[in-house]
């Protein structure tokens, strides 16, 4: 459905990105986040399902700055060279990618963000400095930014079996954010991926309808 297309970015370099547009008029645009393993097979696939719920869906392939191409494993070592080139790249970077991939696709009408892991803290963060609404999915990265000011809503999903993200860090969301809605499923972490031994369905589907429900309202309604 989607196509790799070239993002200018504010440091006057190009990444990659991929591209979705839905059938027909969209409801608006979404910049969908990647995890640390890079814009893989999965990350595309999510991106079309965006589109298909009827949003141009942009997916930045933040590595690009560093190292063309990357798609990494979900195993020890592309854990580790993930992990890696998240550091190397940093916050701030990523979050100005967001606002360039949110200008590409400006013609949308709203736009928002979602993320995962690493993207989950990345889109926590354009709410907060790009007044983008997002959809956080367990960022164990939020919990040192949470003190800043929201300028747009945010949605945190988390699972309740997640060793990185324990509950009393998601107790911090509440607490710091408690106007927002944090969701919590009987799940391990990246349970949205369906890939993996830490897929969950059901809690997945729970998710992604909520997802759904908030973009419609931040995003389509008044369109």
């Amino acid at each position: 459905m989607g196509q790799t297309i070239s993002l200018n970015t504010t440091r006057m370099q190009c990444i990659g990105a991929y591209l979705a547009h839905p059938e027909g008029k969209p409801k608006g645009g979404i910049v969908v986040i990647q995890e640390i393993f890079g814009v893989n097979e999965h990350i595309r696939r999510v991106t079309d399902g965006f589109a298909k719920a009827g949003y141009t869906a942009i997916a930045p392939c933040f590595f690009d700055h560093l190292e063309t191409g990357v798609e990494l494993g979900y195993n020890e070592e592309g854990y580790a060279r993930g992990r890696a080139l998240v550091n190397e790249l940093g916050l701030d970077r990523a979050v100005e990618d967001v606002a360039s991939a949110a200008e590409a696709i400006a013609s949308s009408g709203r736009i928002g963000t979602v993320g995962y892991c690493w993207g989950g803290t990345v889109a926590m963060l354009s709410a907060m400095r790009l007044g983008l609404p997002s959809v956080s999915y367990y960022g164990a990265r939020n919990v040192p930014f949470l003190g800043e000011q929201l300028r747009a809503p945010v949605m945190f999903h988390f699972g309740e079996k997640d060793k990185a993200i324990p509950p009393e860090m998601v107790q911090k969301h509440r607490e710091m954010l408690p106007q927002m809605d944090v969701f919590t499923y009987p799940a391990d972490h990246a349970f949205n991926r369906d890939v993996g031994t830490q897929y969950d369905e059901a809690s997945a589907a729970l998710a992604y309808q909520r997802t759904l429900a908030f973009f419609d309202r931040q995003l389509a309604q008044g369109a």
